[in-house]
């Protein structure tokens, strides 16, 4: 059953992942695209896959040999907030770890553009999200060049080779992740300029709402064939074997999300991770301490309630 599921997954998200050496065209790729799913199977299938990604979050954290860094970007009111809250839901919050990347710091200015990122990498056993990560570096800070002048590098590593050194320093950096046991799971929603136009709306006509939005988002709408272009440039240049991009159809929730759950579930399944088995020593202080346990129940109680309601011998 457990191989039937997998393979089911990974046909799931096949069409989304952007083939590795490809040269991205964003227009190939449709917003709106839901799988011919209607969104009360689709309801049904996110809490399906919830359940899965707790079962294999725990046995992630028992094992304490992998870690996973889930990377999501998008264009602003693309849904990162949302996809997160639903899709984590039922995961152990302990071994969750959520960083949202906002202006860098005068600390952070003063190391490599890098250093602020490794710093919320994931331990073994744990997974860490990163709502907007390491390809802010190449996606607003391409879009503002100016963003650029605040960071300090020298005049030498300027130019026009930038971008291309840091498309490879980011993939040897996420080589070196997943070579040291760090699986790199990543993520774009694939919003439509239309929708986030709508979704804006709702923000300043709801009072609830309000408080999300932000001029500034606005502002940076007629930036948006720039972003575009450097979300296409992004995932040609990144989506690697050991890192692969998944473009994620955004334009509605419920679909993105069990989407996300999907990518995120297969990564976890190729990672199997398993619960530790103990040696025979370890065993027969289980056996022995069962038995001190056992003497120790009250009169008229179960020796091992448990086990009398599994109906467990021993």
């Amino acid at each position: 059953m457990a191989g039937k599921q997998a393979r089911r997954i990974a046909k799931f998200i096949e069409p989304l992942r952007v083939e590795p050496g490809s040269r991205v065209d964003l227009s190939d790729f449709d917003p709106r695209y839901k799988a011919g799913m209607k969104k009360r199977d689709g309801v049904r299938l996110l809490e399906s896959g919830v359940e899965l990604l707790a079962e294999y979050q725990a046995r992630l954290a028992a094992q304490d040999t992998y870690g996973v860094l889930f990377c999501l970007q998008a264009m602003d009111a693309g849904g990162k907030d949302g996809t997160i809250r639903h899709v984590m839901s039922g995961v152990n919050p302990q071994g969750v770890h959520v960083s949202s990347f906002k202006v860098p710091s005068t600390e952070e200015l003063d190391h490599d553009y890098l250093w602020r990122y490794a710093r919320r990498l994931p331990a073994r056993g744990d997974i860490a999200i990163f709502n907007r990560s390491h390809y802010e570096e190449v996606l607003v800070v391409r879009v503002h060049p100016e963003v650029l002048d605040r960071q300090r590098i020298p005049d030498a590593a300027h130019g026009s080779a930038l971008w291309d050194r840091r498309y490879r320093e980011i993939n040897d950096w996420e080589r070196h992740l997943t070579d040291n046991g760090f699986k790199v799971v990543k993520v774009f929603l694939n919003l439509s300029k239309e929708e986030q136009r709508t979704r804006f709306l709702k923000r300043i006509d709801l009072p609830e709402k309000n408080w999300k939005f932000s001029g500034a988002d606005v502002r940076e709408r007629k930036y948006w064939d720039d972003y575009q272009e450097a979300f296409a440039e992004m995932l040609s240049a990144t989506s690697t074997p050991w890192a692969p991009w998944y473009v994620v159809p955004a334009d509605r929730k419920w679909f993105a999300r069990i989407c996300a759950a999907a990518v995120l579930a297969h990564t976890l399944i190729e990672i199997d991770p398993r619960y530790p088995v103990v040696d025979e020593e370890a065993r027969q202080d289980l056996r022995a301490a069962r038995r001190r346990l056992k003497k120790e129940a009250p009169k008229g109680a179960p020796a091992d309630p448990y086990a009398a309601r599994h109906e467990l011998s021993g």
